[in-house]
């Protein structure tokens, strides 16, 4: 799918990278695994915010990456970094409380922001096995602010997920709480190739905060099968910039998450 504006072309792809990215406060530590999250959290380093402390899941902290890694485990993820520490050094620091933000991706999500990753049916007997947790029920469950960038449809904007990988806020207020988790954490922004979604303070139930250029209310509303909350004024993303598009092309010279 391609966005055009004025006289520019942008992938979808490109803008999910972009509205991640802006997102990200400098100076403060982000949790990237592979693929989109890692290419927003180094699109970050290099545009609004510098002084970022990336951590990638297999240990390399503070790295100044030259090319997308392949995976988190990619000898690039060490490049110039502060440390070259381990997986347990990495999910240690994230129980500290010392991860700002956390970046997951998501098969299934529902209205409170819980997430699926893996299994698609009963789990039992599945239709389809996913890649699992890995990190990112620590990730979901300690991180300060957890953003989540997935596609977005009417299956996976679900009801109720098959599968509870990581936790949102479960069934709703101080859920977190009575579990044990930790009051301050919790999910932040959900990303889609549609808009951008927040959580209502009170209801704690997925609320939608800006729509992407084209896209309309009545294709959010299509494109879920929970409510979403609306709120009165609903803003437009800005589309990447040339500068934004140049920077993802030195990240992803192959095209290996961009595209060609």
């Amino acid at each position: 799918m391609r966005w055009a504006v004025e006289t520019r072309s942008y992938t979808s792809t490109e803008l999910l990278a972009c509205i991640a990215a802006r997102l990200l406060e400098d100076k403060k530590s982000i949790l990237v695994g592979t693929g989109l999250p890692m290419i927003a959290g180094l699109l970050a380093q290099r545009t609004n915010a510098p002084h970022r402390l990336i951590i990638f899941e297999a240990g390399g902290i503070g790295p100044r990456v030259p090319v997308l890694p392949i995976s988190v485990g990619d000898a690039r993820t060490f490049h110039q970094a502060i440390a070259a520490s381990s997986m347990h050094d990495v999910m240690s620091a994230c129980q500290a409380g010392y991860v700002d933000y956390g970046f997951l991706g998501a098969a299934m999500i529902d209205a409170y922001g819980n997430i699926n990753t893996t299994v698609i049916g009963d789990w039992r007997h599945p239709k389809v096995r996913l890649p699992g947790s890995g990190g990112a029920n620590d990730i979901g469950s300690l991180a300060h602010r957890t953003i989540i960038i997935m596609r977005q449809d009417p299956r996976k904007f679900a009801k109720r997920i098959d599968f509870l990988t990581t936790p949102g806020y479960l069934d709703g207020p101080g859920a977190r709480t009575r579990v044990g988790l930790p009051e301050s954490s919790g999910p932040y922004r959900v990303i889609t190739q549609l808009g951008v979604y927040g959580f209502d303070e009170t209801t704690k139930r997925l609320k939608l905060l800006a729509m992407h250029p084209g896209v309309t209310l009545e294709t959010i509303r299509e494109n879920s099968s929970f409510e979403i909350l609306m709120p009165e004024t609903v803003e437009t993303t800005k589309p990447p910039t040339e500068e934004e598009r140049r920077q993802l092309r030195e990240i992803d010279p192959t095209g290996m998450v961009i595209g060609k």
